[in-house]
């Protein structure tokens, strides 16, 4: 009997090597499954083959979801959710590779979330933000990094880890971007010439080399730009701007979206431009600018 640590291996190695999933969510994945199988082990007094996989009743996967509900480490509702799909993903992919069904645990439902809405910040904020970045920095060059990058950001829609793998190889931007998503999934974005002249003037003033293999986006001391760093340029901006905590790297993408659809752009246009599978999740921002018209009505009408 093929032990469930072994499956749970093989599954981890299909997500990283076939499926491309970004090195996070293979983590997010591998620890929320590793610690089910784990529960099991005690639950079932010894460690699961993929017979107790294909025999486990809707009870058993409710016990767990109970357990994570429990003690200083409890997962929030959201977490749940995630962990639950992640096992839901794992069994998928056994019943395809390996034949092992359990349609059983289909009946087990995750709570239900209130879907949040994107908080984009608005146009001026974030013209502030771009004109902001390029004042603030101690070197010109970092100055016009940090312009490019939230530029890129909020012209093209891009994630922070997007913009972040762009290399040399990618100067001058072209007017049609190549982009890798999540999943290894690749899209073309339109970049606005604002965009492009600068991450030009940026590559320009750039101290460091911007060879065809090395990042575009360069730290001070010529390592590669990281996600953190752009987090706390963000931080320091809002800080001097007086926006709230919500604006973040990515929510410059949301306003991206959101500042389309408030100016007549197309919605299947726009999830095609963000790279979302689902229009479902395009359509958040529908609802953003919906809320948006809604308070406006009640501020303004005589009646309200």
């Amino acid at each position: 009997m093929t032990a469930a640590t072994v499956l749970l291996s093989a599954w981890i190695a299909h997500l990283r090597d076939e499926r491309r999933f970004a090195a996070n969510s293979v983590e997010a994945y591998e620890r929320d499954v590793a610690a089910f199988l784990g529960f099991l082990a005690q639950h079932l007094g010894g460690e699961p083959g993929a017979q107790d996989l294909a025999t486990l009743e809707p009870r058993d996967l409710r016990a767990y979801l109970a357990f994570r509900r429990q003690g200083p480490d409890a997962l929030a509702d959201r977490s749940i959710s995630r962990a639950l799909a992640a096992i839901r993903s794992f069994y998928r992919y056994l019943e395809r590779r390996h034949g092992l069904a359990n349609a059983r645990l289909a009946l087990v439902r995750g709570p239900k979330l209130k879907r949040s809405l994107p908080r984009p910040v608005s146009e001026a904020a974030a013209e502030n933000l771009i004109a902001e970045a390029g004042d603030i920095a101690s070197q010109d060059w970092i100055g016009a990094r940090d312009a490019a990058l939230i530029t890129l950001l909020y012209a093209a829609g891009l994630r922070i880890s997007e913009a972040l793998a762009l290399t040399g190889a990618d100067l001058p931007l072209p007017e049609m971007l190549r982009v890798t998503g999540k999943g290894g999934k690749q899209r073309i974005v339109p970049l606005l010439a604002v965009a492009r002249d600068a991450v030009a003037r940026y590559a320009e003033l750039c101290p460091y080399a911007l060879t065809k293999d090395a990042p575009l986006f360069r730290a001070s001391r010529g390592g590669a730009l990281s996600p953190r760093m752009a987090q706390d340029l963000m931080q320091r901006l809002r800080g001097r701007l007086g926006l709230p905590s919500s604006a973040t790297p990515h929510a410059l993408r949301h306003s991206f979206a959101t500042h389309l659809l408030a100016n007549g752009g197309d919605l299947r246009a726009i999830q095609d431009l963000l790279g979302h599978e689902s229009l479902s999740t395009t359509q958040a921002y529908a609802s953003v600018e919906a809320k948006k018209i809604l308070q406006l009505y009640r501020r303004a009408h005589p009646r309200a």
